[in-house]
């Protein structure tokens, strides 16, 4: 990947996970809103969005770094555990599942209920399952495990600063932009690495015809 693209994809996900925290807040912070239109002051309201905006771009971040890192560790798995990366993967992301339902569970005490630890998890794989298959079919199926790996178990581990904190709100906050970050980067990579393949053999053709006028 070129510089050029690399700042494309890093601006456009970061304005990405801004707009998708600014929406996902009229939901989960309306109090915050709602506070400030009767009598209207733009200015709070304004601020607001400025705010969220603000928690996107960071959201953001946290997503493209750990999708780097996911990059750099599918290399490795890659190396360490050649054809047995994806069995080890599969073993990962059912751990990282078990993870985000016990725990937490565990956590909130006695007379709790398991089902929404339970919804969330299947949440997040049945999400990370429909863009790990629209990622396999635009590339090879072999692309479908690890994709589903960074969908769920990369996702999981980002998401763990605000899981601790234990507010729903701030949890569903961060979760979307996430999710739509990390979909983004995943399913538009092999687009560009497609391009700039393309405007390569491009140039490579034009300095052969150049080289045979000569």
């Amino acid at each position: 990947m070129t510089s050029r693209n690399w700042v494309r994809l890093f601006t456009r996900t970061l304005l990405l996970g801004a707009i998708v925290a600014i929406l996902m807040s009229f939901f989960v912070k309306s109090s915050s809103y709602s506070a400030n239109l009767s009598p209207f002051d733009t200015w709070e309201i304004f601020g607001l969005l400025i705010w969220f905006a603000g928690i996107g771009f960071l959201f953001s971040i946290v997503s493209q770094t750990g999708f780097f890192a996911y990059l750099v560790l599918n290399q490795i798995g890659l190396g360490v555990f050649k054809g047995y990366w994806p069995t080890v993967q599969i073993g990962l992301i059912a751990f990282a599942l078990f993870d985000l339902v016990y725990f937490p569970f565990k956590a909130a005490g006695e007379g709790a209920s398991i089902f929404p630890y339970l919804i969330t998890a299947f949440v997040i794989f049945a999400f990370g399952y429909v863009v790990s298959y629209i990622k396999a079919r635009e590339t090879n199926k072999r692309a479908f495990v690890p994709a589903l790996f960074f969908m769920v178990v990369i996702t999981i581990i980002e998401w763990v600063p605000v899981l601790r904190t234990g507010d729903a709100d701030w949890m569903l906050l961060m979760i979307a932009p996430l999710l739509a970050c990390n979909t983004y980067q995943l399913l538009v990579l092999h687009k560009i690495n497609k391009k700039v393949e393309e405007e390569k053999q491009q140039q490579d053709t034009k300095t052969q015809n150049h080289k045979s006028k000569k």
